[in-house]
């Protein structure tokens, strides 16, 4: 999970310490590893059976607020009850977080597994004791955001040890899926098209000019128009040509978090063969028979900060990492999310 971030610099500060998307140091430390079990290969997409959907609704980094997922389920049925079309929702890791109270835990999990779901870092890592949070935090993350989301993990694995049921089925859940949209195939994935804690995606990793090459030779590989991902935290939508098409990367950031200054909203990306409603739209991008747009989920902000409070107190990890996003968002507009020129920004 990208997770306890948000302490973010400015993309060229970053394109100074990173050279290509995939060279993201680990020293292997508790939440700068990447554990083995969490790698695949792109060809994984092209060889797996995929999903038919005609709407899809990808929903990475709920982070445990329940206030967030009354919302998505909102809007899944009001875009139901509006076009008389089913809505698939496809929950693509960390769906847990900051649910450390017990009643929050098992409702979010419960109604989490009524859906398409993958696991991310944070469901990996529920029965673990090695990886910390298994974020695989890069080197311009500091340690102190590290150490911080390694104690919440630790408090969050308490919670899980009450419910050995759902952790198992958690466990089970896959690490990625290939859905199959107005005749397109997409890759979901919670981290990038090689690992669950991948850092390709990420925003900041897409802005090296370097990354172009590896992501396109990615998208040839695993036979997909569109990957959707989430783990980094920070919401882009990018354009690559790839075999002679253009190919698309979405990452919605977060769903139950703030993801642009002065926002209170999260972020979740919609895949569909019919257009969306115009006011449902942030922003987004089209070919024909194919549409792919990052929704605002606006759940309740004020409960949601007042049920964090209630977990998170001031002085606390996660209102440490945390407390300046909830109440501010990252230094972040709609508009910078957007990179529809091909290559990177």
């Amino acid at each position: 999970m990208r997770s306890g971030l948000f302490v973010f610099r400015r993309f060229d500060e970053v394109r100074r310490s990173m050279s290509t998307s995939s060279a993201v140091p680990s020293d292997g430390s508790p939440g700068r590893s990447c554990p083995v079990r969490y790698r695949y290969r792109p060809e994984a997409f092209a060889a797996a059976r995929a999903v038919p959907v005609e709407t899809a609704y990808v929903i990475g980094g709920l982070y445990g607020n329940p206030e967030a997922l009354r919302a998505v389920l909102d809007m899944k049925r009001r875009e139901e009850d509006h076009t008389g079309r089913a809505v698939t929702l496809v929950f693509n890791g960390d769906f847990n977080w900051f649910d450390v109270d017990a009643d929050d835990f098992a409702g979010i999990n419960t109604a989490v597994l009524e859906h398409l779901a993958l696991q991310g870092n944070v469901e990996a890592e529920l029965d673990g004791d090695e990886g910390g949070c298994g974020c695989n935090y890069p080197e311009h993350i500091s340690q102190d955001v590290v150490d911080r989301s390694n104690t919440i993990m630790r408090r969050l694995q308490g919670t899980a040890k009450s419910f050995p049921e759902l952790v198992r089925r958690l466990s089970a859940l896959p690490m990625h899926l290939t859905l199959e949209v107005g005749g397109e195939r997409v890759g979901v994935v919670h981290g990038d098209a090689t690992s669950l804690s991948g850092w390709g995606f990420a925003a900041e990793a897409m802005a090296v000019p370097q990354a172009s090459q590896e992501i396109e030779s990615w998208f040839d590989r695993a036979g997909v128009l569109a990957f959707c991902s989430s783990h980094t935290g920070l919401p882009v939508l990018q354009r690559f040509r790839a075999a002679g098409r253009d190919r698309y990367v979405i990452n919605n950031g977060a769903a139950g978090l703030p993801n642009f200054r002065g926002a209170r909203y999260g972020l979740a990306t919609r895949v569909s063969k019919w257009p969306a409603h115009p006011g449902q739209v942030l922003y987004g991008a089209q070919c024909e028979g194919f549409h792919l747009d990052a929704l605002p989920v606006r759940y309740d902000h004020d409960a949601w900060l007042q049920r964090f409070a209630r977990a998170w107190p001031p002085g606390s990890p996660a209102a440490e990492s945390y407390a300046a996003r909830l109440a501010d968002g990252p230094d972040l507009l709609p508009e910078q999310a957007q990179r529809l020129s091909n290559g990177a920004a």
